[in-house]
């Protein structure tokens, strides 16, 4: 589990600092799809019994 904690830690991480790039560039299409990959990339960590609020 360590291997998987530690991937999808790090998968939130990047998409969500892609997300706030995206909407301080003001590029709502690009901040939208990032949105929709940090929910996908929860509701994974959240099937696996893996708290991800950290986003």
């Amino acid at each position: 589990m360590g291997e998987f904690l530690a991937e999808i830690n790090g998968r939130i991480t990047e998409t969500y600092t892609s997300l706030q790039a995206a909407r301080a560039a003001g590029d709502e299409f690009l901040a939208e799809m990032h949105s929709s990959e940090l929910e996908d990339l929860k509701r994974i960590a959240a099937r696996n019994g893996v708290n991800a609020d950290c986003a």
